[in-house]
Formats: structure tokens, C-alpha cells, sequence
């Protein structure tokens, strides 16, 4: 399969690298507190230290990062769930995975209290059991859409079970697991981003490397294995990659829900189905929009700040209904 960057998806892939530059401004220099460009330089350079300068450097940077990374990983993890399920309904959050990574990350910090590099890998098995048993439970029904997205309801209820009945009989040993259930980035520093930002980057990369492959799993299983493909092998890579990227970003930024469900259909909408375009424009697009989310928690009610998550599900929940409703999103004879 050849392909060739079309003007129209370049200049969309143009456009939605300036949103995240855009977004991202806005985001440093807006606030409760009032920041200069003469701050951001003296911050960047180390120059010399002031309140605006320590807002910039162990708040806003470490924030900006945060959402920029988040918001490509649960977009780009999104779409590859959407493809290699076959559902467009399916998402991390909507299927469980963010539940299944968020339970193993609140058995590990109750666990293993002072070693903060495990959160990811627990993160990753958890997103990634919980995709499977999602993925078994279809196959083995030929379940639709909508059964489909009911079973990972209840794959999710679960595991936000096992993550209550740790924090029930452990409540001190899982600090602010509210604001992390609720999902949001108040908090983060450069520290809780290591070593999620390196899972997410190689991830980010491994499905752009594969995005060939994903375009041909997508036509089917006959038609890929008669392209000479092991769509088992491919399968199970791709959603490992899925669930890295899922688990990485909830190990940092909790249970925010419903990206990795708005923005890969609103790349499909811009670029079309092929993922060689649409992956990166997906990237691009979450990234900017989970920024933009979390500059709206911070300044819609300042100096109050809504939890990130609540935001994002504000947006989602509309927009989830509005798939179902959709001519034919629903139909039990549309197979995953």
C-alpha cells in the first residue's frame, strides 16, 4: 500500500500543529496570576527567580506538558481501540481501560508508596487486561456496538470497585484519590511525568510505524490474512501499544474520560479513514484540546479552579450520545 500526503490532510496537519503552539501560549501566559513574556524568558533562562517565574516553572510548564502528552496519548490510544475493535463507539474510558489503569495505579501506590516509577508499568497491565477482557468478551459474543460498549461499562464498573475497595480499607495510604478518580492535572510536576512522558513518545511513534498495518486490520480479518498479514500478531500489538498510551497518561493525569472518544472521530472527519494522516492530526488535535480544556478549569472561575475531568465530560457526554443517536450507530446487526 503506497501512500503520499495529500495538500488537503498537509495543510490540516499544518493547521492542527498551530493549534497546539496557539494552545499552548495560552496556556503559559494565562491565568489567575498575571504572567509576562519578560517572566517566561527570565524563567526559561534561570536567571533569576521571582513568584512568576516559580509559577512558570513548577506549575504552568509542568501542566502544559502534562496535557499536551495526555492529550496525545488517550487520542492516538482512542483510535487504534476504534479500529482494531472495529467500533466507533469504543474508547479507553468507555470500554474500561482507563478504569483497569486506574485501578492497578491505586493498588501500586497503596502498595509501593515511595516508588513512583512503577505507576506506569502497573498503569499499562491494567489498561491492558481490561482491553482484553473487553476484546474476549466480543469475540466470544459477536457482540454489537452497543453490546460492546456495555460490556466495557461493566468491565469498568469492576474495576472502580477494586479501586473503592482499596481506598476503603487503605484510605491513607492513596492520598487526594478524589481529584484523581475526577481526573485533572492540579499538581503534576516534571517528577510524576518521568517515566510516563518516555512510554508515551515511543508509543506515540510505534503507532505511526504501524499506522499501515492498522489501515489493513481495519478491512477485516479475511481480507488482511489474504494480504499476507498475522492479524493475530498485529492485533495484539497494536493494542498493547493502546493501552501504553492509555495507562502512561492516566498514571499522571487520573481518570479523565471521553478524549480519546471526541478527538479520533474529529480527525477521521478532517483527514478520512487512512491512519497514516489521521494518527498525527489525532495527536496534534487531543493534545490542543485537552490544553485548551484544562486552561478553561483554570481561568472559566478563577481563582477557583474546576477539576479537568469535569470539563472534558461536559463535552463528551453530549457528543457520546449524539454517536449513539446517530442513523445506524446503534444497530444489533452492526457487528464488531
Amino acid at each position: 500500500m503506497k501512500y503520499s500526503m495529500n495538500k488537503k490532510n498537509a495543510v490540516i496537519l499544518i493547521c492542527a500543529f498551530a493549534s497546539v503552539i496557539i494552545s499552548m501560549i495560552m496556556s503559559v501566559f494565562l491565568g489567575s496570576a498575571d504572567i509576562t513574556l519578560s517572566d517566561v524568558t527570565a524563567a526559561l533562562s534561570g536567571c533569576s527567580d521571582t513568584a512568576a517565574q516559580r509559577i512558570l516553572l513548577y506549575v504552568r510548564f509542568p501542566r502544559v506538558i502534562g496535557t499536551l502528552l495526555a492529550g496525545a496519548a488517550l487520542s492516538v490510544s482512542g483510535r487504534i481501540i476504534q479500529c482494531v475493535l472495529g467500533n466507533p463507539l469504543a474508547s479507553p474510558n468507555i470500554i474500561g481501560v482507563n478504569a483497569g489503569a486506574g485501578f492497578f495505579t491505586v493498588l501500586c501506590i497503596a502498595l509501593f508508596p515511595y516508588n513512583t516509577m512503577l505507576l506506569p508499568l502497573a498503569a499499562f497491565i491494567g489498561a491492558f487486561a481490561a482491553v482484553l477482557a473487553v476484546y474476549f468478551i466480543a469475540r466470544k459474543t459477536g457482540a454489537s456496538r452497543i453490546t460492546l460498549v456495555l460490556a466495557g461499562i461493566a468491565v469498568g464498573a469492576l474495576l472502580n470497585a477494586g479501586t473503592d475497595t482499596v481506598t476503603s480499607f487503605m484510605p491513607n495510604s492513596v492520598p487526594g484519590i478524589t481529584a484523581y478518580k475526577i481526573g485533572g492535572l492540579a499538581g503534576v510536576t516534571f517528577d510524576k511525568l518521568t517515566p510516563a512522558w518516555i512510554v508515551i513518545l515511543v508509543g506515540l511513534c510505534a503507532a505511526l510505524l504501524l499506522s499501515r498495518d492498522l489501515d489493513v486490520l481495519s478491512l477485516g480479518n479475511i481480507t488482511a490474512r489474504s494480504l499476507g498479514m498475522n492479524v493475530n500478531a498485529i492485533r495484539f500489538v497494536m493494542l498493547t501499544t493502546a493501552a501504553a498510551l492509555a495507562g502512561a497518561a492516566v498514571s499522571f493525569c487520573g481518570l479523565i474520560g471521553f478524549v480519546g472518544l471526541i478527538v479520533p472521530h474529529s480527525a477521521v472527519k478532517l483527514t478520512g479513514t487512512e491512519n497514516r494522516a489521521a494518527l498525527p492530526v489525532c495527536a496534534l488535535l487531543g493534545a490542543a484540546f485537552l490544553t485548551v480544556c484544562d486552561l478553561v478549569s483554570r481561568v472559566l472561575f478563577a481563582p477557583f479552579e474546576i477539576p479537568l475531568g469535569i470539563v472534558v465530560s461536559y463535552i463528551g457526554v453530549p457528543f457520546f450520545i449524539y454517536l449513539i443517536l446517530r442513523k445506524n450507530g446503534g444497530k444489533h446487526g452492526d457487528r464488531t
